[in-house]
């Protein structure tokens, strides 16, 4: 058998096999310390990245300063208010015995402005209750029947009892910035704006449902009274039993004309929406006709049921404000 003549060159520099060595790929070693060797501007230029475990935290160190070469991630500072679970800025921690010595302060002041209004009205109670017997009967002030008295302190009763309303009308708005006062600490600032609001809002309502009261119900009601006795017996109106029910009539009516202030707040601090109020209408309804049956009573049912179609259409009217201005 015949042989192949050696390659020249390698007959010349027999070494040159074995300087070449064969090629081999490199190891995860090499290659990864020829990746920090790279030059700047290569593809391959990024640092690793760093985890937690959870998630990437950051892209590598400056080895130099031994700092993070990427800014270090933010988060929330636990005293804002994140996610609604933060409380108002005012709001503080105090003992049981100091919230009932403040709220019964403020009853105190609440007490002591109704008092003074009541006082002040015994002043021109006589004037009038006279002035309203002869308005709220739908006669010619000549044909008006004089009232009746029945025991000897029925006419000092009923002064105390129409000045009483006198000083409600005073402590009303007294009562609700005491209540503002009372929760402050533990309102937010948009919830104090509102309530704030519905101090006015408030006397104003209650000023309307009086008002109501005296031009409306009042006339309609004495007017179903007469035509429900005239011609059956003689019509005598007992002056404490008529003005009980014109006192407990109009004071209701006055805090009736609150159902608007109360569902627009529940509304404005998220307590409630309107699409649930309508949802829930007819438990409303009910509960308004309780209301009016149990403080307006009298024997011909006419007095609670014109108190408890006020106060729905005072609800539904409201809804509809809230439906038309576009609150959900």
């Amino acid at each position: 058998m015949s042989e192949e003549p050696a390659d020249e060159g390698d007959a010349e520099n027999p070494d040159a096999s074995r300087e070449a060595p064969e090629e081999r790929p490199p190891s995860d070693e090499e290659s990864s310390s020829a990746s920090t060797d790279d030059p700047p501007g290569s593809d391959d230029d990024d640092p690793p990245l760093e985890t937690d475990g959870e998630g990437v935290v950051g892209s590598g160190h400056d080895h130099d300063s031994g700092e993070s070469s990427y800014p270090e991630p933010e988060y929330p500072d636990p005293d804002e208010d994140v996610g609604g679970i933060s409380t108002p800025p005012d709001d503080e921690e105090m003992p049981l015995a100091d919230h009932i010595e403040e709220m019964i302060l403020r009853l105190a002041v609440v007490l002591l402005v109704g008092s003074a209004g009541t006082a002040i009205g015994l002043l021109w109670a006589s004037q009038a209750i006279e002035h309203v017997w002869l308005n709220v009967f739908p006669y010619e002030i000549d044909q008006v029947p004089p009232p009746h008295v029945y025991h000897p302190l029925e006419l000092w009763l009923t002064r105390i009892k129409f000045s009483a309303l006198l000083g409600i009308m005073l402590a009303l708005p007294v009562f609700v910035y005491q209540c503002y006062l009372f929760m402050k600490p533990g309102l937010y600032p948009n919830e104090r704006k509102y309530y704030l609001a519905a101090v006015p809002t408030s006397v104003v309502l209650a000023s309307v449902g009086m008002l109501f009261s005296y031009v409306l119900v009042l006339p309609v009601l004495f007017e179903y009274f007469t035509f429900y006795a005239e011609g059956s017996a003689d019509i005598a109106y007992a002056l404490g039993d008529t003005f009980d029910l014109i006192i407990t009539l109009t004071g209701f009516l006055a805090i009736v004309f609150q159902i608007p202030l109360f569902i627009m707040l529940a509304i404005m601090m998220g307590v409630t929406t309107r699409r649930w109020l309508a949802e829930k209408r007819l438990y409303f309804w009910a509960a308004f006709a309780g209301l009016s049956f149990m403080f307006t009573m009298d024997p011909t049912m006419m007095a609670p049921v014109l108190v408890a179609i006020t106060m729905i259409l005072l609800f539904e009217g409201t809804l509809l404000i809230l439906k038309w201005v576009g609150r959900e």
